[in-house]
């Protein structure tokens, strides 16, 4: 059984260097995350693409799918959902989501890693 292990909190930059439907990459402890800051709020999911393996996620086309804000591979255009990760075009293939938060005008993101 796979159970989720929760970090500290790590500040990543001001909010407003994150541009409005954009993508970018950080390196958070070790891991590299792909913000996003939309309409809907803001995004970490991981920014490896789990279909090519390639970290690339941060450079995906955000938009929506039915009222969900998505983040399009640059690779192969799967779409993923930014609140869960889920992909929306192959069921049961995923990245991992992690907490993001502002506080006091900066981007904070709490790794989820699975244990």
């Amino acid at each position: 059984m796979t159970t989720a292990s929760v970090l500290d909190w790590t500040t990543v930059c001001p909010l407003d260097r994150l541009e409005s439907d954009r993508g970018v990459a950080a390196l958070v402890d070790g891991v590299q995350v792909a913000l996003f800051r939309t309409a809907d709020g803001l995004f970490a999911l991981d920014n490896q693409d789990p279909v090519s393996g390639a970290y690339v996620l941060s450079r995906g086309i955000v938009g929506s799918r039915n009222g969900v804000p998505t983040v399009a591979s640059p690779l192969h255009k799967q779409v993923y959902d930014l609140r869960t990760g889920d992909c929306l075009d192959l069921p049961g293939v995923s990245v991992s989501r992690h907490e993001v938060r502002c506080r006091d005008g900066l981007v904070e993101v709490r790794l989820r890693q699975e244990e």
